[in-house]
């Protein structure tokens, strides 16, 4: 990739435009398209960015702990000693000043309020780490998908390409002896049926390549990338005879349970923090300050310090609901847990199910290509002789094109199956 990046430079450079030139095929990995694509998928990147800024919650309550300091600066213009009769409950005399001061707060206690919601804020972002870590076993997942799908494509591609050689053989063949009164003309248009057939599941592999190749470039976050040569990966051991060891894995292992479990952690916290919210907070004040300028009357400095306890009574059943609606999230998070549970339960099941039936189909889809070629042997054999008609040669030819598209596909099948149980099963990483 780097050197047709510089093939592309160069060329711009010497005033040739880079569309004009055909850039050659990324050769790939399946490791290294995976590493690309959590380099440089948008979402991953997304992801991360969120997971940090879930870290900068737990501060922001934190905050409470530490002293606040203000400053405050006055002006007044008033009839000396004139009081205020409306307006508020405050210092009823006012006189001309310019005052200027600092003003101190320092919680005390709020008998684990702050506590708890600090602590639900971290497993908040514990969790949102969590999300992070399933993007990117999404991401990994769907380049593996692609990655396969290309090589099971250009295999395709290629079956479809040797199939429309091979039948155009054919076609020319009986077409030569159906001028020489030979064949009939009911052969020749079998012959080119099936030519047909063939060239329309070569415009179908060609697209089909086309789309995983679009597939797997969006996958790695380089949407402007086509045409791939891929190395092709060794074919995965067979899946264990029981699926109960793989459960324990996913159990352990599924970020998306481990997420859940934290934020049910974390809505526990945050009960716990809204009860709270019935018992006082208590906290210290300071101010001290200066007037340069006023009433004569006016000392030049100023100080006071004391404590402020909160004690609440009656907010019409408002700390009460809060709690309730808590507590019923924390419910509602657990059960949250559990049904997740029951379907990664099933995931891993199906997941293994499936990947245990395509390493069957490998040795299935031999032995089918097998017998299609042996038939078709057969039928060539036949019909040259005369012995066999063209409906059983047309046939044997469709059934060697289906058995040659099953064996090949077989392989790549089990090889995307297998990813499919390492995502469901959590090591996909």
């Amino acid at each position: 990739m780097r050197n047709s990046m510089r093939l592309v430079a160069a060329l711009a450079i010497c005033g040739l435009p880079a569309l004009l030139v055909a850039q050659p095929p990324t050769h790939l990995t399946l490791a290294q398209a995976q590493q690309l694509a959590i380099q440089n998928n948008p979402q991953f990147t997304a992801a991360r960015y969120n997971a940090a800024a879930a870290y900068q919650t737990a501060p922001q309550y934190k905050a409470a702990y530490e002293p606040t300091v203000f400053g405050s600066f006055t002006g007044v213009g008033a009839d000396n000693g004139s009081r205020l009769a409306a307006g508020g409950l405050n210092n009823p005399v006012v006189y001309n000043r310019i005052g200027s001061g600092l003003s101190i707060g320092q919680m005390v206690t709020d008998f684990g309020r702050t506590s708890n919601l600090i602590a639900m804020a971290k497993l908040q972002a514990s969790a949102q780490d969590q999300v992070t870590e399933t993007t990117r076993a999404q991401i990994l997942l769907n380049t593996s998908r692609s990655y396969f799908a290309i090589l099971r494509a250009q295999a395709v591609l290629k079956v479809a390409t040797q199939t429309v050689a091979a039948r155009q053989t054919v076609s020319e063949q009986i077409t030569a002896l159906a001028e020489s009164k030979l064949k009939s003309s009911l052969d020749v248009s079998f012959a080119n049926v099936n030519l047909a057939d063939a060239r329309l599941l070569l415009v179908q592999a060609e697209s089909d390549l086309k789309a995983a190749e679009a597939d797997l470039a969006t996958a790695m976050g380089l949407p402007n990338e086509s045409g791939f040569v891929l190395d092709e990966e060794p074919i995965p051991a067979p899946m264990p005879d029981r699926v109960d060891e793989l459960i324990r894995e996913a159990m352990q292992n599924r970020p998306e349970l481990k997420g859940l479990r934290l934020q049910q952690s974390a809505a526990e916290r945050f009960t716990k923090a809204e009860h709270a919210l019935y018992y006082p907070s208590i906290g210290v004040v300071g101010t001290a300050g200066f007037v340069p300028t006023g009433y004569e009357t006016i000392p030049s400095r100023y100080g006071a310090i004391g404590m402020n306890v909160s004690i609440p009574i009656l907010n019409g059943g408002l700390f009460k609901a809060r709690q309730t609606q808590a507590e019923l999230k924390a419910k509602a998070a657990t059960e949250n847990v559990n049904d997740l549970q029951n379907r990664v339960i099933r995931d891993v099941r199906v997941a293994w199910l499936s990947a245990t039936t395509a390493y069957d189909r490998m040795a299935l889809t031999q032995q089918l290509l097998q017998q299609a070629s042996s038939a078709l042997d057969l039928a060539q054999t036949r019909y040259d002789y005369g012995l066999g008609n063209i409906v059983e040669l047309s046939t044997a030819q469709l059934n060697l094109t289906a058995a040659q598209i099953a064996d090949t596909s077989a392989h790549y099948e089990y090889q995307t199956q297998r990813i499919l149980v390492d995502y469901q099963t959590g090591i996909l990483h």
